[in-house]
């Protein structure tokens, strides 16, 4: 009876020490998963050369990407880190199709600010 409880306190115990659950960019054990993926904009945001591109931060800007962008405005986004004045050129076109990418844009940049900040 004492070797059943003892086991019983173990396993309680053990079950207690899962920790916290739910998004952790910086991926700490235990703490929940982090965003990653590769596509497009992973390979872009590597290439571009900027300073705080690293695979952490690229692969969780793709995996936003994922979730927020359609593949058409993935591909022309990835295209804006070659040439970020497209972008500019988008946000002041009179076509429907560029505001449309620009306030899809901005409101992924904004996301992947967020989520990814941290990597």
């Amino acid at each position: 009876m004492v070797r059943l409880f003892t086991i019983l306190c173990v396993v309680g115990t053990l079950a207690a020490c899962g920790g916290p659950r739910g998004y952790n960019p910086s991926g700490g054990l235990g703490r929940g998963a982090v965003l990653f993926a590769t596509g497009p904009i992973n390979s872009a945001c590597l290439q571009s050369g900027r300073k705080q591109a690293s695979v952490a931060r690229c692969g969780c800007i793709q995996a936003v990407a994922d979730r927020e962008l359609s593949s058409s405005d993935q591909r022309r986004g990835a295209r804006v880190f070659g040439d970020p004045h497209t972008l500019q050129e988008a946000r002041q076109s009179d076509s429907k199709s560029d505001n449309d990418f620009w306030a899809v844009w901005k409101a992924y940049g904004q996301t992947a600010s967020t989520l990814c900040s941290a990597t």
